[in-house]
């Protein structure tokens, strides 16, 4: 048998540790980790067991020597082993932890929805828009020359009655300020900046004291329109509803003309709706009194007008399927949330 120096002994087993060292080093997983202890670590073919049987071949002086170096690596070699298994079974926990796994589905975000209300006033302006109308707005606390006296409401007028309106004590005021019974105050304070032509559509938030039921509320929100031009008729007023009637609901829309009286109309009329089968009240409308366009300085003479005001949550609850409006105020998640953006623009 060939003698194997302690020189070249020592040489393969410091190569046999470094390599031990690397590879142990790269283990990622179990499998990984058996094949390393096989090559390694193996009874039968490992190569520690391989360099032991080597030590038979160094010189007998050297022996001793030999011996402590081999048990030396081997002590190094079962701790790198040990480091690597401990490595692997705590591996995946860390990796769970610290590091995010782009192939799992993602956690879904809860969007939002836009409030039904709010999706029609947008979906009526939209429209509105398209038929060349431009959307004001104006204040919600007003003073009753705005909200009465240019609309053709005298002082004694029932509709002046402390009992229908929201009046606010303001100080140093001659009279009191209320919260708006209609939007038609906007038009009045248009009208009094602009000459015509006009075309403008006002939408928000309304007051009145009526009693909260499935079509009322002492707090709601009205669309109204007007437009101010030479030559304009009731033909016009009923295509202008109509048209919007087909673009809202959808489909062949009829309106129809009941007589009423408004003080700011004259004529005057209630505006009917009927969509799949069914008739129902939208609102009022009617030409401009002429009373009405000499209040902001226009010649009744040389122009006309109609104006028109339709309840949002009348139109919004024939558009979703509501049978009482107070389900837009209760804010019950579960009924909210089954309208997503359905009406918008």
């Amino acid at each position: 048998m060939t003698n194997l120096s302690l020189d070249a002994f020592t040489a393969d087993l410091e190569r046999l540790r470094a390599e031990a060292e690397q590879t142990l080093a790269d283990v990622a997983d179990e499998a990984t980790l058996e094949q390393a202890r096989i090559e390694f670590l193996g009874a039968k073919s490992g190569r520690l067991k391989l360099a032991q049987k080597g030590l038979g071949q160094v010189a007998g002086s050297d022996k001793p020597a030999a011996g402590r170096q081999f048990n030396a690596v081997k002590s190094a070699v079962e701790a790198l082993f040990q480091q690597a298994k401990d490595r692997a079974a705590t591996g995946p926990a860390n990796v769970s932890a610290e590091t995010v796994d782009v192939t799992l589905p993602g956690t879904p975000v809860r969007f939002g929805r836009l409030h039904p209300l709010t999706q029609t006033i947008r979906r009526v302006a939209s429209i509105m828009g398209h038929l060349g109308f431009e959307v004001v707005d104006g204040p919600e606390v007003e003073d009753q020359w705005h909200n009465f006296e240019a609309l053709a409401i005298p002082a004694e007028h029932p509709a002046r009655d402390p009992l229908d309106n929201f009046y606010i004590s303001v100080a140093n005021s001659a009279e009191p300020f209320l919260l708006r019974s209609q939007t038609s105050t906007v038009q009045i304070r248009v009208m009094e900046q602009r000459q015509p032509p006009l075309r403008i559509v006002s939408l928000g938030r309304v007051y009145r004291p009526d009693t909260a039921d499935a079509t009322h509320y002492p707090m709601f929100h009205q669309v109204e329109g007007l437009l101010v031009e030479p030559g304009t008729t009731m033909a016009h007023l009923k295509s202008v509803l109509r048209a919007f009637a087909s673009n809202f609901l959808g489909g062949d829309v009829h309106v129809r003309f009941r007589p009423s009286f408004f003080p700011f109309t004259e004529p005057s009329v209630e505006v009917d709706m009927e969509w799949n089968g069914r008739w129902i009240e939208m609102g009022g409308a009617g030409m401009v009194d002429p009373a009405v366009l000499e209040a902001v300085g226009y010649d009744p003479d040389e122009v006309s007008g109609f104006a028109f005001g339709l309840g949002v949550e009348r139109i919004a609850a024939r558009r979703f399927g509501v049978a009482d409006i107070r389900d837009f105020y209760r804010n019950d998640v579960r009924f909210l949330e089954q309208f997503s953006d359905r009406g918008q623009a």
